[in-house]
């Protein structure tokens, strides 16, 4: 059984490569995008510079996604080999994981505003409902880490040994 355990660290740690080599891939298509927006020698209309300039944001920020996805996952699961048991370690991978989320939804709905204000304003309403995604996962993640600290108050021993943790992967560096 003890076998199988240590195969977590390293099936966490190929994951996590791929979600890197992912997002290393849309930053060039995300770069490739925003340079057919602002190429100067292309004849493109503005319309068709500012949507190529809106998607490469939005891969971006997929890109950043799955970049902060892979380093959560080597920082929480590699380095430390968390358990998800302690209340602590549970809350910070989740506040790390939903940080991402929240703002890459944010920066999304700000994208599909912009662009379907100009293409199709009947799409407005998707846009709206990206932002409300990010507006009730922020709310969700709030209700979440102040009902968790009252758990964490009743193991302080956790909070130290993470925070211990903290220390020695800082020296590490």
């Amino acid at each position: 059984m003890n076998a199988i355990h240590k195969i977590f660290p390293i099936a966490h740690f190929i994951i996590s490569m791929f979600f890197i080599v992912c997002a290393l891939a849309l930053v060039v298509i995300a770069a490739i995008e925003i340079w057919t927006g602002i190429q100067p020698l292309a004849e493109l209309a503005i319309n068709e510079r500012l949507n190529a300039i809106l998607e490469g944001i939005a891969l971006l920020t997929v890109a950043a996604a799955a970049l902060e996805l892979g380093q959560t996952l080597i920082e929480e699961e590699v380095q430390r080999e968390a358990q998800m048991s302690a209340p602590t370690r549970v809350r910070r991978f989740l506040s790390r994981f939903m940080v991402v989320l929240v703002v890459a939804f944010s920066i999304e709905s700000l994208v599909a505003v912009f662009k379907f204000s100009r293409e199709n304003p009947a799409h407005l309403p998707y846009a709206a409902v990206i932002g409300l995604t990010a507006a009730a996962l922020l709310i969700a993640w709030g209700v979440f880490v102040r009902l968790n600290r009252s758990v964490e108050e009743l193991e302080p021993e956790a909070m130290a040994q993470v925070k211990k943790e903290d220390e020695k992967l800082r020296n590490e560096d």
